[in-house]
């Protein structure tokens, strides 16, 4: 329920408060007074997109705020999920929008995107226009009327659950399927590919350990009179490094005895002495070990040949990389073998699942069904209670060829207002006139079926009067019992309903012109009525007319 609406420097609107009732509010103005524009700053807090343009001249933004009661509409697991502190007595929504351009959106003073703020709105404000009216010719807007006054919610949710289940799971067989037609075409391809790979019998880590032992071969020679040399040169035969060294080391031995400070040197010679002789034996033997094998190189140079040709081919950069290609290859060529097996196993499911999707699909035809039958005595006789006596209504429901997200039903409303008129899809051949009458009476239905948010008529009853209007305004007073209602209107018999009446007009000064709305007392709403029956200059017959629209006596006033 709407409780308050505030608008700052908006338009025409330097400030504004409007505190609908529950139960049916009207709004009254002359044409031009404004009341467009308080339904453009409305739509602005139920999410559409904002206007620079819109904040008045002179301002450097403007506001919008409304306050709700949601207590009635089960919101709270929206509110969770959108991380904003629920209040259900009254929830805060403003939307603040500047003259740069730029915009901001709050939900209980937590900022939220446009889209957030959009599914916020359509929970609690339905506001129907003229312009809505051409919902009565669509299709997704006939059956969701029918699906309401169904109350098939979780039916049609289970439905939809499972046709999701089997959208996803055709579309995974067709693409399994064109995976297998791939496969066997480069099935020949990939059993080579893997036999090359397998039969290079690839370790990881072998290319390097391999070029490390080309370079040794390559060099086997160099390497091993150098290391000759080198051991020559530390043990060898005649002066070699050791020789002196051992010199050295029995001197400084000797001299320890009468210098006992050389004692630390001596010890450093002597270790030094036992290293160079190990050093000495090492490379020796590293000498001894190395030996030219050009059968060995011939081998590993062809190894290395092989595994290089292979990078190259399937442009990898590793041993690695080809050992995980290969395993790769073989997933395939296992999948190949798989491919039929596992397609059938998928087709199985599918056809239990459209089995089961059928089965939903046929419940929500028939729950569709059993309402369009309750649903077209109630509308026929509602109309005809809004000056349509010869109305005839039928809800079509015919099969589809396949499954829809909203299951196998072509639904369609036909509508012939007179008895020699064939039925027609509602949207085509009902007048202006004739589809408001139809929208409220759908909407009157609707809203005895189900909680329903706010509800605006903007000017619903145009193209309608006299005895039309007053029953029209009936009908809307009957939902207000359920709901509550705002509607605009230009029709003193609708506003002679009203439990509030408020009136928007404009005020002129020298410098500009201003939107205002008032709620009017038992006396403003006489003479607010009077002059919607007689123009500017109100008659007493006008007064006492509206005193009859407002149940109001001559004594009693």
């Amino acid at each position: 329920m709407l409780q308050s609406l505030q608008i700052e420097n908006y338009a025409l609107i330097e400030h504004l408060e409007f505190n609908p009732e529950r139960g049916l509010t009207v709004i009254t103005g002359e044409t031009g007074a404004g009341k467009s524009i308080i339904m453009g700053a409305l739509s602005l807090i139920l999410g559409q997109r904002a206007d620079a343009k819109s904040v008045r001249n002179g301002s450097t933004k403007c506001v919008i705020e409304a306050t709700f009661d949601v207590s009635a509409y089960n919101l709270e697991s929206f509110f969770a999920d959108c991380d904003i502190e629920y209040d259900a007595h009254s929830t805060i929504i403003r939307r603040e929008i500047y003259a740069t351009g730029k915009s901001r959106a709050f939900v209980n003073d937590s900022p939220v995107q446009l889209a957030t703020l959009k599914a916020l709105g359509d929970k609690l404000i339905d506001i129907h226009s003229q312009h809505q009216n051409l919902l009565l010719g669509q299709d997704s807007f006939q059956q969701e009327v029918l699906d309401t006054l169904a109350a098939n919610h979780k039916l049609l949710a289970d439905y939809k659950a499972s046709y999701k289940e089997l959208t996803a799971l055709h579309k995974l067989i067709e693409t399994r399927k064109a995976e297998a037609a791939q496969d066997a075409k480069d099935a020949d391809y990939i059993r080579y590919q893997f036999g090359k790979l397998d039969e290079a019998n690839l370790q990881d880590g072998e290319q390097e350990e391999l070029e490390e032992e080309q370079d040794l071969l390559s060099h086997a020679e160099d390497i091993k009179g150098g290391l000759l040399a080198i051991a020559e040169g530390l043990n060898g035969e005649g002066e070699s490094v050791v020789s002196i060294l051992k010199q050295m080391s029995q001197r400084a031995d000797n001299l320890v005895n009468v210098y006992p400070q050389l004692s630390e040197i001596a010890d450093r010679l002597s270790t030094d002495l036992i290293d160079l002789k190990d050093i000495a034996d090492e490379v020796s033997d590293k000498g001894e070990r190395v030996n030219f094998d050009p059968e060995r190189l011939a081998w590993v140079e062809e190894r290395l040949s092989t595994i290089y040709s292979l990078e190259k081919k399937y442009d990898c950069d590793s041993v690695a990389q080809l050992i995980a290609l290969r395993d790769s290859l073989a997933d395939k060529m296992l999948h190949l073998d798989n491919n039929d097996d596992e397609i059938a196993e998928l087709e199985a499911s599918e056809k239990q699942l459209t089995a089961e999707t059928k089965r939903l699909a046929d419940l929500v035809t028939a729950s569709r069904k059993k309402a369009a039958e309750s649903f077209e005595s109630k509308l026929i006789s509602k109309v005809a209670y809004l000056g349509m006596p010869n109305v005839r209504f039928k809800v079509e429901i015919s099969p589809l060829k396949a499954f829809s997200p909203s299951g196998i039903d072509n639904i369609r409303f036909l509508f012939s207002a007179n008895k020699n008129q064939p039925l027609k899809p509602a949207g085509e051949v009902a007048s202006g006139g004739e589809i408001s009458r139809l929208m409220l009476s759908i909407k009157a239905l609707i809203a005895s079926a189900k909680t329903l948010p706010t509800i605006i008529f903007d000017e619903i009853d145009t193209g309608v009067s006299g005895d039309i209007a007053d029953r029209m305004g009936e009908v809307m007073k009957d939902m207000s019992a359920h709901l509550q209602v705002i509607t605009i209107t230009h029709l003193p018999q609708v506003a002679g309903k009203g439990n509030a009446h408020f009136k928007v007009y404009k005020h002129d000064n020298d410098t500009e012109t201003t939107t205002h709305i008032v709620q009017l007392s038992d006396e403003e709403r006489v003479n607010e009525i009077a002059r919607m029956l007689s123009g500017s200059t109100i008659t007493p017959e006008a007064i006492s007319n509206a005193k009859t629209l407002l149940k109001y006596s001559t004594t009693n006033n």
